[in-house]
């Protein structure tokens, strides 16, 4: 999920450099090996448990919110549940990169886990619709700092040997939540009632953000500290994109001249924005870590591009039932988790270069082979495969380029980097839904199939095109 420079920052070869200053966690002694040694053991089960937390609460919560809405009376609040939270997620990455940077990442850690948890317990003990919203919105703002948070502690935390194995595990982390928690959403409903599925979470979150104070107490700011400009005009561009993202995503639940408007408007505003937030060079594919973060949006909005539209897919045209298209998704998930555990334990001595050059095309060919099932000639095995090696691509280009971008910056720097190259894989991902969601909209009901080949198309061109990204890191 870095980066705000001031408006007038016209930063030149540092945004870029090959050499950052070295990190304290350089300084590790070689003896602690792994991520679960003594020295590192607690951070490291604290950072997955509210990894692998965060994400059982965005899959659980998609499970059980049409039981939410109905209970509430809030089915037109429904789209605003959702990407409210995308929104102001926006704003805590923004907010985090910049505080990590000038203090350390315990006070927006903190910060944001209080935003998180109290955000749950609204949203569980919400009596109307418009409570619950408010709780989503607050959740999504304490979600987005503690992701910033979490990338800076393992930039200051841990070697640059062990990153990989890190965000390895994070992505260890996403593989069981996805496989089990809709599931396990739909019994808290049935049997506890959909309260719990709010409720339940922060019994869980405090625990796990309290292994973390050890790690962080003797963490302190970098001796290059950022100065103190800009701040105001930072959080204003942020909400400009935060709100530009939200009305992408109500555009893309409109149909016809609306979702044009919304659309168009929202892309415009985005741009204009996203320009003042990520690095110099982002939008012009600037070798180096503009590019590393450029690639970050494309991939990350090929993958789930994709992803929202296979199970339709596989249900309405290919008959599957809707356990067997959920099935095919879990593929998807361990493929994921293959590849960037491969990044983080391969021996061959790869450069992170050279496994993105590898994830990228190992995509763009699964993402293919998926799609082909579009066509009832192809058998559906093809796509069980495709989507297999999907994840394993986008397994290793993802864990790569969080290491990239940590190695990439200065540790006066890593919170604004980690803040933009989240905020570049936010933002893609919504524009990426919400124009591919007004396509398919457009001919769902004259032409479905014309839609579903159009909207796919997207996926494929930008999977295509983050292998031509991959080759300016």
């Amino acid at each position: 999920m870095l980066l705000p420079s001031p408006p007038d920052d016209k930063r030149g070869p540092s945004a870029t450099r090959r050499n950052p200053m070295p990190s304290p966690a350089a300084t590790a002694d070689p003896v602690d090996s792994s991520i679960l040694s003594a020295r590192y053991r607690a951070t490291t089960v604290g950072m997955v448990a509210l990894v692998s937390l965060h994400a059982f609460e965005a899959l659980a919560v998609a499970a059980a919110m049409p039981t939410v809405a109905e209970a509430l009376d809030g089915l037109r609040l429904y789209a605003l549940a959702f990407g409210g939270t995308l929104a102001t997620s926006v704003i805590g990455m923004t907010l985090a990169g910049r505080w990590a940077d000038r203090h350390g990442p315990a006070r927006p850690l903190w910060w944001g886990l209080a935003c998180f948890v109290l955000g749950l317990l609204l949203a569980g003990f919400a009596m109307r619709m418009g409570m619950l919203v408010a709780g989503r919105l607050l959740q999504g703002l304490g979600a987005g700092a503690i992701s910033v948070s979490l990338y800076v502690m393992v930039g200051r935390t841990y070697p640059e040997h062990l990153r990989p194995k890190v965000f390895a595990a994070f992505s260890a982390g996403w593989v069981v939540p996805s496989m089990i928690g809709p599931a396990l959403s739909g019994v808290i409903v049935q049997h506890l009632g959909w309260r719990w599925v709010f409720l339940a979470v922060p019994l869980l979150a405090i625990p796990a953000g309290l292994l973390l104070r050890p790690a962080l107490a003797r963490m302190q700011a970098p001796a290059t500290g950022v100065a103190d400009d800009g701040r105001g005009s930072i959080v204003r561009w942020a909400t400009g994109a935060s709100l530009a993202a939200l009305l992408l995503y109500l555009g893309g639940q409109q149909q016809g001249v609306p979702a044009l408007v919304c659309i168009g408007v929202a892309m415009l505003a985005l741009l204009f924005c996203v320009h003042r937030l990520l690095p110099a060079g982002t939008l012009r594919l600037r070798r180096g870590l503009p590019s590393v973060i450029a690639l970050r949006g494309v991939a990350a909005a090929a993958f789930f591009a994709c992803e929202a539209y296979l199970p339709l897919l596989l249900q309405r045209e290919r008959g599957l039932s809707p356990s067997w298209a959920g099935a095919v998704l879990s593929l998807g998930a361990l493929g994921w988790f293959t590849g960037s555990w491969l990044q983080g334990h391969q021996q061959r001595g790869w450069s992170r270069q050279q496994l993105l050059r590898v994830g990228t095309p190992l995509m763009t060919v699964g993402i293919a082979a998926t799609l082909a099932v579009l066509f009832t000639a192809v058998p559906l095995p093809v796509a069980l495969v495709g989507w297999t090696l999907t994840g394993f691509g986008m397994g290793m280009i993802y864990a790569s380029l969080s290491v990239l971008t940590l190695s990439l910056s200065p540790p006066h720097e890593q919170g604004a980097n980690t803040s933009a190259l989240q905020l570049s894989e936010a933002l893609s991902v919504t524009t990426a839904l919400a124009v591919s969601g007004a396509l398919f909209a457009l001919f769902v009901e004259s032409a479905p199939h014309t839609g579903y080949i159009m909207c796919l198309a997207i996926t494929l061109g930008l999977a295509a095109f983050a292998t031509v990204i991959a080759r300016r890191v």
